[in-house]
């Protein structure tokens, strides 16, 4: 099923469309977007789609996973989207040895005090890099599941709160690659959604030959946003108004991947929330207040994709996660008129 619609139609709609907000200051939501895309173009060539998407996982106060075989740029895009933004940035480097404290921070007992002190770890920044982080036992890889979640620590009893926004960007190779753990369910349902990046086109990849060989463009990045703009372009993306049609259409899409006969596991209701918000910040930056349910086709496979779990039969018939978001998509009928009655 088609589901490209007419914006001057749906937007007639007063069931669909929220009344204009003249406080929602779109002008600077753009610049700030724009600058933001325009410096990481600068060093990741020819992935514009992906640029886009990690940045509307930002707004949208999610988490953000690159997949893909190495080489391809995933965790210079982490980079960038960090340096891009005046903020605090950590980056981790998981491996087999790697171990929950590494990341979260421990307590140490202090001679001169005698009091145990909390050292906090590298997850305590704004935005933190995972890299590699499927090389990490799965012990090691839950300990990012609270901070992810809630934005806080837990050690010894005490809760130390994350400051904010916070995100974790991570890179994970193929599960097929040697010295990897398969993320387990809870851990991939964490993240808003997933990229795989893929090889650039002969032009970029032309290009980057060009242009990388010398210095890195990363270098010259400087940031063009603050975590003010930041933490105030998240407020607009809250306030995008949702129709209870576009409510009813996503719960429908979900409910399809949890009866679909080729899923073992469908979306979780935690995705279907995070498809709504990624939705709303997709809809900002298109300089929209309310969202269509274009916007949630659009970022569908993203956000869903991840989660899902095939069965043999599927597995064996050559079809993917992906397909299988795509199939739904082309069943579930658009919701024009969700009014309880």
């Amino acid at each position: 099923m088609n589901v490209q619609h007419n914006i001057a139609e749906i937007a007639a709609d007063p069931r669909l469309v929220a009344p204009a907000d003249p406080d929602l200051p779109g002008a600077p939501f753009h610049d700030i977007s724009t600058r933001i895309l325009d410096s990481i173009e600068t060093v990741i060539d020819g992935k514009p789609e992906a640029a886009r998407l990690a940045l509307t996982v930002l707004l949208a106060q999610g988490h953000l996973l690159l997949e893909d075989v190495p080489g391809v740029g995933k965790t210079m895009l982490a980079k960038t989207l960090a340096r891009t933004i005046d903020c605090t940035v950590n980056r981790i480097q998981f491996t087999p040895d790697l171990l929950p404290s590494d990341v979260t921070g421990v307590s140490i007992f202090n001679q001169d005090s005698r009091r145990f002190e909390f050292r906090r770890g590298p997850v305590f920044a704004n935005i933190v890099i995972g890299d590699e982080i499927n090389r990490a036992s799965a012990k090691t890889q839950s300990s990012l599941l609270e901070c992810m979640e809630e934005h806080q620590v837990t050690v010894d009893g005490h809760t130390h709160v994350l400051g904010q926004p916070f995100m974790v960007v991570a890179t994970q190779n193929p599960i097929e690659m040697e010295g990897t753990y398969p993320l387990p369910e809870a851990q991939r349902d964490r993240f808003m959604a997933r990229i795989s990046m893929g090889y650039p086109d002969a032009r970029a990849e032309a290009d980057m030959l060009e242009t990388h060989q010398s210095v890195s463009p990363l270098e010259a990045i400087r940031p063009v946003a603050s975590v003010a703009d930041i933490a105030g372009m998240m407020r607009q993306v809250r306030s995008v108004y949702v129709s209870p049609a576009v409510k009813d259409y996503t719960v429908a899409i979900g409910r399809a991947t949890r009866e679909h006969p080729r899923l073992r596991l469908g979306a979780s209701p935690r995705s279907l929330l995070q498809l709504l918000r990624a939705a709303k910040a997709g809809a900002a930056l298109e300089g929209r207040d309310f969202v269509l349910p274009d916007d949630i086709a659009a970022i569908a496979d993203a956000v869903l994709a991840h989660r899902l779990l095939l069965d043999r039969k599927a597995t064996s018939a050559g079809d993917t996660a992906s397909t299988i978001v795509a199939d739904v998509l082309a069943r579930v009928p658009v919701a024009r008129d969700s009014q309880r009655r």
